[in-house]
């Protein structure tokens, strides 16, 4: 279960606290355990800041604690503060990041919902980058690149991993499927296909607003008999 620390302080050294947590960053490497730190300050009170640093769990924030590094960076911290900063320890009960369950459902439903219903997930202005098309297209021709991959495909999609930042959330994926009709003037084989990509939504408003696609064409068309003749 990840686990958060908080660590309220209050300073007039902000610019000293900020070099500080960059020394512990650069001693720390190839040791620490925390994988997120975020340095927030009050907007009513320039002297008060929040330090947030996030951990897989409370075990590996117990290692990271433990670490000598750590230890002398707290001292040097206490003595930048106005008075003594306090810590609070949180279990993450719940971690639910929207725009990256937005995009896992869209993969999930790509090759199953009704397409009007999946492409509810787009903007209007919707852009989409695909190396197979000879310019960027919009959300009409998205709806028929979809259907066209039905028409050709009987599939699924597997999410695989997902990372998010800021507005974008970028999705491993494997597409799994039987062909059963015409895919770029190749005749339906029957043939049991797989292929895997990667894809960059950028988000507005909770929506898909452009994507960046990258998949393995050539792989699936040797297993549909095309390459290697």
């Amino acid at each position: 279960m990840t686990f958060v620390q908080l660590i309220d302080c209050r300073t007039s050294r902000f610019d000293e606290m900020n070099r500080l947590l960059d020394t512990w960053v650069e001693q720390t490497k190839g040791k620490r355990t925390a994988t997120h730190a975020l340095v927030a300050k009050d907007r009513s009170d320039a002297s008060h800041l929040i330090e947030i640093v996030e951990f897989p769990s409370y075990e590996e924030a117990m290692r990271n604690s433990n670490l000598p590094e750590t230890d002398r960076i707290f001292q040097d911290m206490v003595a930048l503060c106005d008075e003594m900063p306090t810590f609070t320890d949180l279990e993450v009960v719940r971690d639910e990041q929207l725009n990256r369950k937005v995009a896992r459902e869209y993969f999930e439903d790509l090759g199953r919902t009704p397409v009007d219903r999946l492409l509810e997930r787009l903007t209007d202005d919707y852009v989409d980058h695909d190396p197979a098309n000879p310019q960027d297209t919009g959300l009409r021709a998205a709806r028929e690149e979809v259907l066209g991959w039905r028409r050709a495909f009987d599939f699924s999609m597997r999410v695989d991993g997902q990372t998010a930042e800021d507005d974008t959330v970028c999705t491993r994926w494997t597409f799994t499927g039987r062909h059963k009709g015409d895919f770029l003037g190749i005749p339906a084989t029957g043939q049991e296909v797989a292929m895997t990509g990667m894809t960059w939504h950028r988000f507005r408003g909770g929506m898909i607003c452009e994507a960046w696609w990258q998949y393995d064409r050539a792989g699936l068309l040797e297993q549909l008999g095309v390459l290697g003749r």
